[in-house]
């Protein structure tokens, strides 16, 4: 090289590609109808902010909405007008357009119905997949996704933010000994077009299962108009509660009985250590919850649903699995 060259070029040039990021994922969303995506593309667009996750950026999205949803139809004009003029989305009319634009998409529909259809394309362009809560409206969708996602080798997964919690992941780092069984109760308010903990009983079922894992063998539920309680079986004898409320305050909240001690979560939560996780798992690959106990969960609240329509009778979630085009997850 030339003695003339200048050398503090060369340093510059070195140094911006030492402190060169690897360029964003590009992000789409489906179902403009919830004010997740509104948070959620705060989180991730806006790097000023304190808890700014960065990796991923929403570039574009399609507006969904369901008619006969009022969680819906009220709030998808305002919410798709937001993410347009606040975060410069682009609102495409198509999922298959909105594929094109982007490496990842999230699935934010607030109804649970149509994600299944929603899904079917973002899985045949091999995008991966984040399905917010609830991931179908039926535990008959839930499987097929999965399988579906599973025959095309696209890597999906679905969660609430309550898993996430540092309180619950302090929870469970607590010395409570032999985990014998929990309680876990929040709100869960009921939407007619959904199974009853579908709606928001789903989170404080996600926070349940968090504490548990997998292997429920059967549920009941016991239902009156303002809660409603669901005990699942675990095949280790473990007993797990969730207790949906209705009325008055309805925290979020996980009591876990050890063989030690008896320890009640403390605090709360926001969205953020679950867009971690979802950015996460954009840049891996790999889910951070398994098949197995989504399908058990979804399998858990409908069977409180069929348990409700027999007077409280104990439901096989195995039986049920199993019934709904599921042999193939079960061991």
């Amino acid at each position: 090289m030339p003695s003339s060259f200048p050398y503090f070029l060369i340093a510059m040039v070195s140094l911006s590609l030492a402190g060169a990021q690897e360029p964003a994922i590009r992000l789409g969303m489906i179902g403009l109808d919830t004010s997740h995506v509104i948070a959620f593309t705060r989180i991730l667009n806006d790097a000023s902010r304190e808890d700014h996750v960065p990796g991923g950026k929403v570039v574009a999205a399609f507006k969904g909405g369901s008619e006969d949803v009022e969680a819906s139809y009220s709030r998808v004009d305002r919410f798709t007008q937001q993410l347009r003029d606040e975060f410069q989305v682009e609102i495409v009319d198509t999922i298959q357009a909105l594929c094109e634009k982007v490496d990842a998409v999230l699935l934010e529909s607030v109804d649970g119905r149509p994600h299944l259809e929603q899904a079917k394309p973002v899985i045949a362009a091999g995008k991966p997949l984040f399905i917010d809560k609830p991931m179908a409206g039926s535990l008959q969708d839930v499987i097929e996704i999965f399988r579906l996602a599973k025959e095309a080798n696209v890597p999906c997964f679905s969660s609430s933010s309550l898993r996430y919690y540092p309180s619950l992941t302090e929870l469970m780092n607590r010395d409570f000994g032999d985990l014998k069984g929990a309680i876990s109760y929040g709100p869960c308010t009921i939407e007619p077009h959904h199974p009853d903990l579908f709606w928001y009983g789903v989170h404080p079922t996600e926070a349940l299962f968090a504490v548990m894992g997998p292997g429920c063998v059967s549920v009941s539920r016991v239902h009156s108009a303002n809660t409603d309680v669901v005990t699942g079986l675990w095949g280790n004898g473990n007993t797990g509660i969730v207790y949906g409320l209705r009325t008055g305050h309805t925290p979020y909240k996980v009591t876990v009985f050890g063989s030690k001690a008896v320890i009640a979560q403390e605090g709360g939560g926001n969205y953020v250590p679950l867009v971690r996780e979802i950015m996460a798992f954009f840049k891996s690959g790999k889910p951070p919850v398994t098949v197995r106990e989504t399908v058990e969960m979804f399998a858990f609240m409908e069977a409180a649903d069929i348990s409700k329509r027999e007077d409280g009778r104990s439901i096989s979630l195995h039986d049920l699995i199993r019934k709904e085009g599921g042999s193939w997850l079960l061991p």
